[in-house]
């Protein structure tokens, strides 16, 4: 089973020709909204990758609400855990310009709320995967952390948005997934060297359980685990919206592990969810499923680095 602690948003995408200049107003292409959340969206990653999953975190009372859960429900997610508060429902505001790079602004609404003691100790086993995010308050994710690692249960922590992590910290997770700005900005932090690969070598000897994923958008994902580095690539394909790629890459991931997988065979599986949610506009709806995982698993490329 997949647990996820994390956000739940609805998304505002706009399409565009061009990232704006400050003070710049632009004609768009089109406008959509989509359910989102790094939580939301890993959850139903994991859940279209064949896990059963059970998503904690909030929502608001507003309108947002139901459209922000109404994937998650269909997708079959386990939605017990998800509180409704005063506060108003999470609200991403994605730009997606012509070559299929976003950049996003996001108002955490309700996510503020999300409370790790609505995670009861029955959903933290030792066969539990437990991935978190970095779009709800530090110290929630730090007393879940912490009550896991004393359960047993083995733990995801995709630190995005970027955020200082300590070393007490980072050793108590199975799992650290950054993108390469987010693995240089914790590099900085430590002293570590900023390449992906060097940085993913150096930050895996910090603890013996620890392994380092780092995506590499077009090019894949390179992984320290047990002191050794590999990657997978996958071949080129058509972007059409990189939106919820990296959370294809960690639901998939985490699914993959859950149901007993290497840690070799989970990154091919990330890799060929993540390159697959590239082909389809919006976070959620571009989550591809497990048929579609395991079809496109011989194209990526696997070795060691």
């Amino acid at each position: 089973m997949v647990v996820v602690f994390g956000s739940i948003n609805l998304d505002l995408v706009t399409r565009i020709a061009r990232f704006p200049a400050p003070g710049e107003t632009l004609a768009a292409d089109s406008f959509a909204t989509y359910p989102g959340g790094k939580g939301a969206n890993q959850a139903l990653a994991a859940a279209r990758a064949g896990s059963t999953v059970r998503l904690f975190g909030a929502v608001g009372r507003d309108a947002f609400a139901d459209p922000a859960l109404e994937l998650l429900r269909a997708g079959g997610v386990d939605l017990g855990g998800v509180a409704r508060v005063s506060e108003r429902t999470g609200c991403a505001t994605i730009l997606v310009d012509a070559h299929g790079e976003n950049c996003i602004v996001v108002a955490a609404g309700a996510n503020v709320r999300a409370d790790p003691a609505t995670v009861p100790d029955t959903a933290l086993t030792s066969a539990t995967i437990l991935v978190l995010q970095h779009e709800v308050p530090d110290h929630a994710n730090a007393t879940l952390i912490a009550r896991a690692r004393r359960l047993g249960t083995r733990i995801v922590l995709n630190a995005a948005p970027a955020r200082s992590l300590s070393i007490e910290l980072l050793r108590q997770i199975d799992v650290l997934v950054v993108n390469e700005t987010e693995a240089a900005e914790l590099a900085a932090s430590h002293g570590w060297p900023a390449d992906a690969a060097a940085f993913a070598r150096r930050a895996g000897t910090i603890s013996s359980r620890l392994t380092i994923a780092v995506t590499l958008g077009s090019k894949g994902a390179i992984v320290s685990s047990d002191g050794a580095l590999f990657s997978a690539t996958p071949p080129r394909l058509e972007v059409v919206d990189t939106t919820g790629a990296g959370d294809a890459f960690v639901g998939a991931l985490a699914a993959a592990l859950g149901r007993g997988a290497s840690m070799r065979d989970a990154l091919g599986c990330a890799v060929a969810a993540g390159t697959l949610a590239c082909t389809i506009a919006g976070a959620q709806p571009s989550l591809p499923d497990r048929a579609a995982i395991d079809a496109w698993l011989p194209f990526v490329t696997s070795s060691a680095t």
